[in-house]
């Protein structure tokens, strides 16, 4: 009898189906209606316009919802490792988020921003997931293409979130829309967009796990090691460390924009808008072309790309009112934006998931997700430092963001895009 050894075999390629990954596409859409009519736009100008709040009020509340997930952001990871799956986690989040955000604007102004807090913090909770399922729906060569998709589709819905508030507060469909209107016409958007990812969002579960109670214990002490264990792994700690700067710098523009073209460009408010939809319309086949430069070239020299081009678009941004150059050349500075935040998304999720094993991928996506909820409690406290405190004024305050994409440049040169070849202790359970 013969005694020699088999070839082993390699695995036949994973199919994904198109309704899977559309229904990770489509979710993106949807959740991004939610960051920009709530999180960035519609409640902010309810809170300061129509209920006489103070900008702080509404910074307050927004970073009180950022320090808890970026507290809790590596418990929600830990926790979604152990699960069988992580698809449970995401429509619980997502209908926490709904139900928060409907009552919005209809109790007077510090339970709205009560409600906000909640919401906002189901919803930052809600992407820890929803990134990590991008290794469910895309293979090493498209991950780079779906993630861009998804950023690209993801900025259709800030197009729909934008008309959709205009229509409504401009009396559209027949009565005198209010902010309470818009708040519940988005989570009602939400709620049905996320829908399909619900139910044709293919995952696959994973068997050895040991879910239950006792979870929330382990998931406490997991964390503990997580920094620790993230450091075993060549280039994820430093690539963490890096994202802090570019995601702040991305942050606090996309946040102080509005105040600075109407401020110190003299830009009036219906102006602004147009400039938002700009960077918008800019950031959509920017995210899908930047997607597919990931997987000719890889993420790391992609992102290189894109952070070179926020170099050029924050210098532009500083020299207008420095130089007293025309205004109109804003207008550049904001397509440029928008391609660059389409291409910093496109190339920083397939660049985590290079750097992640599958076996703690969702512990790492919740330090991921925590120093990104970092960023967003820095980036606004800085800002304030600059302008307020120093008195140094706007273009100042925007010059120092450069200083942040170079800080992040140089980090990042030296954290390799390199597949790994993981062990099997590295890999998920079957």
């Amino acid at each position: 009898m013969s005694t020699a050894a088999v070839p082993r075999q390699t695995p036949p390629a994973r199919r994904i189906s198109r309704l899977s990954v559309g229904s990770w596409v489509l979710y993106d859409l949807a959740n991004t209606i939610f960051s920009l009519n709530i999180v960035s736009f519609y409640f902010s100008l309810w809170v300061v316009n129509e209920m006489g709040g103070t900008d702080q009020a509404y910074g307050n509340a927004n970073s009180i919802s950022m320090l808890l997930m970026f507290l809790s952001a590596p418990v929600l990871g830990a926790l979604s490792d152990q699960a069988p799956r992580r698809k449970p986690f995401l429509i619980l989040c997502t209908v926490m988020c709904v139900l928060f955000t409907l009552p919005l604007g209809m109790g007077g102004l510090p339970l709205s921003l009560l409600l906000f807090i909640v919401a906002n913090y189901f919803f930052q909770a809600g992407l820890i997931f929803y990134d990590a399922l991008l290794s469910e729906v895309s293979t090493e060569e498209t991950r780079g293409r779906v993630g861009g998709l998804g950023i690209g589709f993801g900025y259709v819905g800030s197009i729909i979130g934008i008309v959709t508030g205009r229509l409504i507060l401009g009396g559209t469909f027949g009565f005198e829309g209010s902010y309470a209107n818009v708040f519940q016409t988005t989570g009602l958007l939400f709620l049905v967009l996320a829908i399909p990812a619900f139910l044709f969002l293919r995952e696959r579960p994973r068997l050895n796990t040991d879910f239950g109670l006792k979870s929330v214990g382990r998931a406490l002490r997991e964390v503990r090691g997580t920094v620790v264990r993230a450091r075993q792994y060549p280039g994820l700690a430093r690539f963490l460390v890096g994202r802090i700067f570019y995601a702040d710098a991305a942050n606090t523009l996309i946040t102080f924009m509005g105040v600075y073209v109407t401020n110190d460009l003299g830009f009036t408010s219906d102006q602004a808008q147009q400039v938002l939809l700009v960077g918008i319309l800019t950031a959509i086949p920017g995210g899908i072309l930047w997607g597919r430069l990931v997987d000719r070239i890889g993420p790391k020299r992609t992102l290189a790309y894109v952070l070179w081009v926020w170099i050029f678009l924050l210098s532009l941004t500083v020299a207008i009112p420095l130089l007293n150059l025309p205004t109109t050349l804003f207008w550049l500075a904001a397509a440029l934006a928008g391609a660059a935040l389409g291409g910093t998304w496109s190339a920083d999720r397939p660049y985590m998931l290079r750097l992640s094993p599958p076996r703690y991928l969702g512990q790492f996506y919740g330090l991921y997700s925590m120093v990104g909820r970092f960023a967003s409690i820095i980036g606004p406290a800085m800002w304030g430092l600059i302008v307020t405190t120093l008195d140094w004024g706007r273009p100042a305050a925007v010059a120092s963001l450069i200083v942040l994409i170079v800080i992040s440049q140089v980090i990042l040169r030296g954290v390799s895009d390199t597949p790994r070849q993981w062990t099997d202790a590295d890999l998920a359970a079957p």
